[in-house]
Formats: structure tokens, sequence, C-alpha cells
């Protein structure tokens, strides 16, 4: 029996460092492993579990948040412990590491609060669909052209109906490997392009044209960097008919995807929980997206994002990025494959449905 003013009693955050299964890089930037922040909250029985991909430094800072302005509180004030998290980030700054810390931290309470509940989240939220619809994402610029086949192939074989790669590297480069990407995906399967900012304005207008007459790409993402507003603008009112142009993952607050909305600089608004405030900062997103209205696509954390896609009205789909789903399959306990394209929620499980593998994660860990 859970009582009438329940306590968060203790809480704990780790990073983990998880190499990469094989180089990678997209248009500004290469990586060999991806950090992973863990935080858990306890209260009575239960324990709720956030996460975010960061820095290992927003390990310790999540630690001293909690340890602030968590501990002791109830779990059911969400709204309440949210803005005093935020307010106390002022002074050093509330994006980059620091809303990752937060985020983590948003998502476990959340987590929590569905479990002493005992619901599912995406039913604590207000359920909108049945499951979440996803798109295969990865295609790396390091990859062979084998390596690009059998992922993006070996995606829409597996029944994804959409998939996505990253360009922008070697532009020289990028037609022929767009190329490839089609041949292996066949014409019935949507095909998407990231750029991740690297184009200059004429540039990334000069690849839209050839992208959709050439290998019918449908989804353009941050063909010029996402604080050039001006210029996905451009691209947005120029790009040929059929082609979404996209930006938003690097919103750390519901203001920064307010004012790509309010610049018509996007035709899908891209929002990521585990950077944007977690649950509630991505339900704020949603809401934005609704008022507009434009469509909402969830950036990354596969597992994150299955409950609040489930709830969130404007949701076109979520990406199912390569590294987070390999993590998260062998580090979480109740990871969700899709099927036919479609991640469902486990609605027998409260909460988000996932629990952590600490002795799975150990060998990862890397803590400070």
């Amino acid at each position: 029996m859970i009582g009438s003013d329940p306590k968060i009693e203790e809480t704990s955050a780790a990073a983990y460092t998880i190499p990469t299964d094989a180089p990678e890089a997209d248009g500004t930037f290469a990586w060999d492993s991806t950090t992973l922040i863990v935080v858990k909250l306890h209260c009575e029985k239960y324990t709720g579990v956030g996460y975010t991909y960061s820095h290992m430094t927003a390990a310790p800072l999540a630690r001293e948040l909690m340890k602030k302005h968590v501990e002791g509180q109830n779990p059911y004030n969400t709204n309440v412990l949210f803005s005093n998290m935020r307010k106390a980030q002022r002074n050093y700054g509330r994006d980059g590491v620091a809303a990752t810390a937060l985020s983590a931290i948003d998502v476990a309470l959340w987590d929590l609060r569905a479990k002493l509940m005992g619901k599912p989240l995406c039913q604590v939220l207000g359920q909108m669909r049945d499951g979440a619809p996803v798109y295969g994402s990865g295609g790396f610029t390091t990859y062979s052209d084998k390596q690009l086949r059998n992922q993006l192939g070996g995606w829409a074989s597996d029944g994804i109906p959409r998939v996505k790669m990253k360009v922008g590297t070697h532009p020289e480069d990028d037609l022929r490997r767009v190329k490839v990407a089609r041949d292996a995906v066949g014409d019935s399967t949507e095909l998407f392009v990231d750029a991740n900012g690297a184009y200059s304005r004429k540039q990334a207008l000069w690849f839209a044209e050839r992208f959709v007459s050439e290998y019918r790409v449908s989804w353009f993402e941050e063909p010029v960097s996402s604080d050039d507003l001006a210029g996905l603008r451009l691209l947005r009112n120029r790009a040929p008919a059929g082609m979404d142009i996209a930006a938003g993952e690097y919103g750390w607050t519901a203001m920064y995807l307010r004012n790509m909305i309010e610049a018509e600089s996007v035709d899908v608004i891209q929002a990521d929980a585990t950077r944007c405030g977690g649950v509630t900062g991505f339900m704020d997103a949603a809401a934005l997206a609704d008022a507009h209205p434009l469509p909402l696509s969830a950036h990354c954390g596969p597992s994150v994002h299955l409950h609040l896609a489930c709830a969130a009205r404007p949701l076109r789909h979520v990406e199912y990025f390569h590294d987070h789903q390999r993590i998260e399959s062998m580090l979480f306990d109740g990871f969700r494959k899709p099927t036919d394209g479609v991640m469902y929620p486990d609605l027998a499980r409260p909460g988000m449905g996932i629990e952590f593998k600490s002795a799975d994660a150990e060998k990862y860990r890397d803590d400070i």
C-alpha cells in the first residue's frame, strides 16, 4: 500500500561508455563510443528509471540536482520539481550537459510516478495510439557500400517502411551513396537523409533538388545548421514538393523549439526527450507542434520515446537509431523491437516498461 504522501528516499546517477560496433560519423562529427547516463529514484518499493545520452559529467550534475531538489520530495509533483531544477541551472547554463541531466531525472520521475499508479506511462499521459511508427536510422558516412546496403536493406526487409542515412562528410560522394541506399531498399521504402548541418545554403538546395528528382528522398534533416533559421526557411520554401525539411534535435528547451517553429523553418519539428527536458519537455514540444500545427518526430532514444509517442497527438514517428537501439536492447530489460515498422508498449508493465540491467552494464561504467 502506497502512503498518502510518498517521498523519494534515495537517488543515484551513473555513466556508462559503450564502444560502437564500427567506426561512425555524420556530416560534422565522428565517434567510437556512446555515453549513457542512468538515473534511479527510489520510493517505497518502487524504482523510477530515467536515462540520457550525454557527457559523463551529466552524472555528477544529476546527482547534485537530485540531492538538492528531488530527495525527500513527492514524486507526483513533477511540474514543481522540473521548475525548481530548471531555475537552479540559471547561473551555470540550462543547455547542453545541464539539459541532459535534468532530462534524465524528469524521465525517472515520470517512470516512478506511473509505477506508483500501477499504470503504463502512455496511459498516465493519455494514450493517443496503440504503437509508435519508427524509421531505421544509421547509414553513417564511415560505412562501406556493403555496410550501407546491409543495414538499410535489412531494416526494409524487416518491414520498417522508412530509413535514414547520413550525408555531408564527403559531399562529392553523396549522390553515389544515396543511389546505393535507394537500390538497397527498393522503391517502396521511404528514404531520408541527414546532413547534420554540413552543407551551405546553396549547396543544400542543389542537393535537395537532386535527392528528390533522382532518388525520391522525402526527408532532408538539418540540411544547414539548426542555428541557421533563415537558411532552414530558405530550404523549406524552395525544396522540391514531397521533401520535408526537419530539425530541432538540439532544442534544449521548449522555447528553442518555439522559435524554430515561429521562424517557419521546418516542415517537421524534432524533439528529443533526453535533451529537451524529459517527459515534461517533450510533451511541451508536442503541445507546441499541435498548436501551430506541425508534425512531431522523436529524435533517437527509442525506449524513452515509446510511451511518449503513443501519447503525443502530432507524432509522426520515432527514430530507431542504430547506436541507441543496440545499447537499449543490451542493457534494458523490456526493450521493444518494432513489428512491421511499429514499436508497441507492453501495457502489462507499469511506467516505461523497462528496467536497467546494472550487472550487465557494470563493465561499461565510466563514472566520476
